[in-house]
């Protein structure tokens, strides 16, 4: 039989949804050749490509639908966080949060990283990666200030590739643990609410990833027909989108983290990234979405936001 043809997307969705024989059998190649394909699709992209885990259903809700008719929501993703590696982006983050005073904050997934249970080699013998149980420990320390900050505001968690990373370990190596409390990311930050996405005024769609590629915001607000804030990426931009239905907004929320931190090297084996260290920055009046802002890395000790630089400490 002749091997089927397809896109580098269309293969990537066939493979997180179907695994690698059966998108052998669809494609008529081996596996060793899907394996293969996929190795260099992730090695271009920087994704993981997973397949799927036939076992019960992670439990967090799909989408929560929220209004916010007047106010700030401030949306951060990609910390990545190991324990000592609080970054400039990071402490602007918990200073907005007073200032600003948001309605609502959103962390847009990856907040922890998952080294040690990565599939990805690490780069020599005496790389040292934290333990899961001190990544924990040290997201919780981390988030414990941002809840602080937060004052009143309502607390969401977009889940990401990298948190998925905990729940997916259990549920592929340890299903018998199924019902014990710790086996979710949820059970140990019970101050934030988990969900696959968010949906402000049924006009603001927020997921960690959609679309991928340098076009991406583009692609995710043409696609899904709502301004669509997505993280994943780590290019930090705002590409508005305007016809007949009116203008909305494509946002890559760039990273908490730095590019050329600790976390990276092993799956960019220190190649140059084409990432930002930055935030967004949501305002609605009478329930619509203005101009999104973005809060960028200035230097090590500062930001850059509506033309000021702001020192942090």
């Amino acid at each position: 039989m002749a091997a089927k043809t397809c896109s580098d997307q269309e293969f990537i969705e066939l493979f997180r949804s179907s695994g690698a024989a059966a998108t052998a059998r669809k494609l008529g190649v081996g596996v060793r050749s899907v394996q293969a394909r996929r190795r260099r699709i992730e090695d271009r992209t920087r994704q993981d490509i997973t397949a799927p885990v036939f076992a019960p259903a992670v439990e967090h809700k799909a989408q929560v639908n929220i209004r916010v008719p007047d106010g700030v929501v401030l949306v951060g993703s990609d910390a990545h966080y190991w324990p000592g590696k609080e970054t400039v982006m990071m402490r602007a983050f918990r200073t907005f949060l007073g200032t600003m005073q948001p309605k609502v904050v959103i962390l847009n997934g990856d907040v922890f990283d998952g080294a040690a249970i990565s599939r990805w080699p690490s780069v020599g013998f005496l790389e040292r990666k934290p333990e899961v149980h001190e990544e924990l420990e040290a997201c919780r320390e981390w988030l414990d200030t941002l809840v602080e900050a937060s004052g009143d505001a309502r607390l969401f968690w977009t889940l990401g590739n990298h948190d998925l990373r905990f729940e997916t370990f259990f549920a592929a190596h340890a299903l018998q643990m199924k019902g014990v409390k710790g086996v979710h990311l949820k059970d140990h930050f019970p101050a934030w609410t988990p969900a696959w996405s968010l949906m402000i005024n049924q006009d603001v769609w927020v997921k960690h990833d959609f679309k991928g590629g340098k076009h991406a915001t583009y692609l995710n607000s043409q696609a899904s027909g709502k301004s669509t804030v997505t993280g994943h990426l780590h290019s930090a931009n705002v590409r508005p989108i305007t016809d007949l239905n009116g203008t909305r907004y494509g946002v890559d929320t760039g990273m908490l983290a730095d590019p050329y931190d600790e976390q990276f090297i092993h799956y960019t084996r220190a190649n140059v990234v084409d990432w930002r260290s930055a935030f967004a920055v949501l305002t609605f009046r009478n329930g619509r979405l203005m101009q999104p802002e973005l809060v960028l890395k200035w230097s090590d000790d500062a930001v850059e936001f509506r033309g000021e630089v702001v020192r942090v400490t």
